[in-house]
């Protein structure tokens, strides 16, 4: 018989890790290289960025905490869980290693979205009032981009592990 809460916590852990994962890659891959590509450094691209930051963060949010809710049910019905941090297993082992890497990427982004993202909207409400923001401004883009790149190999860490413990 399916049990539906464990079927509908699988079901909103895909979705959440396609929307985070998924978002990420774009961005990594697509948005950041396009809008470098499309409209050089000028606040034109740090709007567009701006913008894609505001409609994406509360998604990416929503999404983290979904995948902590849901991933937690999940671990608690699996065969291979023996307990909280009892790792004697392979299965616990890939499941840990995949914690971590989920960790790193929420740290990442939340640095991003409390530390960069402000820092980078008041550098170019300045770059738009005349203000030249110059040489800051751009290297807080590219740190920007360069955490998204970190994150988005993260979350390809997230995934391979995941596999390994679904192949246990």
């Amino acid at each position: 018989m399916v049990n539906w809460v464990i079927a509908a916590s699988f079901f909103v852990h895909m979705v959440a890790t396609v929307v985070w994962v998924g978002g990420i890659t774009l961005m990594a891959l697509v948005v950041y290289p396009g809008v470098r590509r499309v409209l050089g450094a000028g606040p034109q691209a740090g709007a567009v960025m701006a913008e894609l930051h505001r409609r994406f963060s509360p998604l990416a949010m929503i999404s983290l905490a979904a995948l902590g809710v849901t991933g937690l049910a999940q671990m608690s019905v699996n065969t291979h869980y023996n307990g909280f941090l009892q790792i004697n297993n392979s299965w616990a082992v890939a499941l840990l290693l995949k914690h971590m890497a989920y960790l790193a990427m929420a740290g990442l982004g939340a640095y991003s979205v409390w530390g960069i993202t402000p820092a980078l909207n008041r550098l170019a409400m300045l770059e738009a009032k005349g203000k030249p923001a110059g040489e800051a401004l751009d290297a807080l883009r590219r740190r920007e981009e360069r955490l998204n790149r970190i994150n988005f190999v993260c979350a390809l860490v997230v995934l391979f592990f995941t596999a390994v413990a679904r192949a246990v």
